[in-house]
């Protein structure tokens, strides 16, 4: 395994409550120069992260504290985890999925001072490895994207585990994933549901994904949407911003629902609803986007029509069943980068996106920089909430002020905890600040005609 990098992945930093970390794992420490390049075109375009690293860097709500950041590692979420680091934190960063992570946005955190333990395309136990020593910091605050982080600190590696204030979660197979864990009485910190604030699952779930996802389609396929099928499986909220937007490109869409109400959402606002096993023959893209596995299935593959389209946009890599579709298949050919060929007895062939991997990250750029900014804004306020509830870093920060900051130093459960409303709406006020756009208040008078009925 390769090694690189600078600053703090030596362990050098001398700061208390600073701990001694491995060396970097970089794959090219020569790739700094274009990571930074893409780390300070997001900051120029995430205006509600500039204003927080300043107050950060003002303030230093963790200072003394330490930070694990797993989320997918490119040019925002390194963005997100300077920002931390300008509160004061030490921060160690790894990536949530082998597919995702950008060697140069990599080498570019360790020439900038954090450690950072993570490459493309790395094997399922090096991409572990990569998380367990990440862990090594022994963190006050987690950053987590599908709960793999917040596992390890209760399973493998629990040792680290010791002064967790909390976790923060970004998606929702994570939160779900972390609510089965209090369900049976097995989660021994708090994690806030990020994805479940209006600011993140409406605006990244909807915009981003649905952007995001059909621009890895069309780079991968090069392939016209207009006219074509467009099969989405699942409507939450993923699903619906999916939806729009192939349709707005012209598409045909079909939605294929487990949920009564959601398939009724989806009749409703104008999309055919059925079984993916009537669906399968019509389609001509196909994007899953469930959190569950086996939705296309060796009983799908065989009724598809010949150039089918598939690609995952869920967090976990099982809800198409490849390893059927493999076993099943006279050839397999990669057709184009990211595109990989299954030929079937028959002569079809089935095409699927980054071998099933989540598409708009593993096959594209992922979401938009403005888009992950209040998601990120989110989380950063989410992360000094936790600090806050425990008591304030060790510099005695929990007095900070400012938008999002929640007055509240009451601990936390070892729950589920939902995004306090206060930090939604910190991050509504500073992204329309950022966009310029001003709204209606309303008037003492109005506000006391409202409290009436309260009364």
């Amino acid at each position: 395994m390769a090694a690189g990098g600078a600053g703090s992945g030596g362990g050098t930093d001398t700061r208390p409550g600073v701990v001694s970390m491995p060396a970097n794992i970089v794959r090219d420490p020569s790739l700094a120069a274009e990571g930074n390049r893409k780390i300070e075109w997001v900051r120029r375009n995430m205006a509600i992260l500039r204003g927080l690293e300043e107050r950060f860097s003002r303030e230093r709500p963790f200072e003394g504290l330490r930070a694990a950041v797993s989320v997918h590692l490119e040019a925002k979420t390194a963005y997100l985890a300077l920002v931390l680091a300008a509160g004061g934190a030490q921060v160690s960063v790894t990536g949530s999925n082998p597919l995702s992570t950008k060697d140069d946005v990599v080498a570019a955190l360790a020439d900038r001072g954090l450690h950072v333990y993570a490459w493309r395309g790395a094997t399922r136990k090096e991409f572990e490895e990569h998380q367990l020593t990440a862990l090594q910091v022994a963190p006050h605050v987690v950053i987590d994207d599908g709960g793999d982080l917040v596992h390890h600190l209760h399973e493998g590696a629990s040792a680290y585990a010791g002064e967790v204030m909390g976790a923060c979660e970004e998606t929702t197979a994570g939160v779900l994933r972390n609510q089965a864990r209090a369900a049976a009485g097995k989660l021994n910190f708090p994690v806030i549901a990020v994805n479940n604030a209006l600011m993140k699952h409406m605006f990244d779930n909807r915009y981003g994904t649905g952007q995001s996802t059909m621009d890895a389609i069309m780079r991968t396929t090069n392939l016209v949407v207009t006219g074509k099928t467009v099969v989405v499986a699942g409507y939450g909220w993923c699903g619906r911003g999916i939806a729009e937007r192939a349709a707005g490109m012209g598409a045909q869409v079909i939605v294929c629902e487990v949920d009564e109400v959601k398939a009724l959402e989806a009749v409703m606002d104008g999309y055919r609803v059925m079984p993916m096993a009537a669906a399968a023959g019509e389609g001509d893209f196909f994007v899953t986007t469930t959190g569950v596995k086996d939705v296309i299935t060796p009983a799908h593959f065989a009724v598809m029509k010949d150039g089918a389209i598939l690609a995952n946009a869920g967090h976990f890599y099982d809800e198409i069943a490849l390893d059927a579709l493999q076993a099943e298949s006279a050839e397999t050919v990669e057709v184009r980068e990211n595109l990989q060929g299954y030929r079937q007895a028959d002569g079809r062939w089935i095409n699927v996106i980054a071998d099933g991997k989540i598409v708009n990250i593993s096959a594209a750029d992922g979401h938009p920089a403005e888009i992950m900014d209040t998601s990120f804004a989110v989380q950063a306020l989410s992360a000094e909430y936790v600090v806050r509830a425990a008591g304030g870093s060790a510099a005695g920060a929990g007095t900070a002020t400012g938008e999002g900051a929640s007055g509240t130093s009451a601990p936390l459960p070892a729950a589920v905890i939902p995004v306090p409303a206060e930090i939604d709406r910190a991050v509504a006020r500073l992204k329309l600040a950022a966009l310029d756009v001003s709204h209606d208040a309303l008037t003492s008078a109005q506000q006391a005609y409202l409290e009436d009925f309260n009364k």
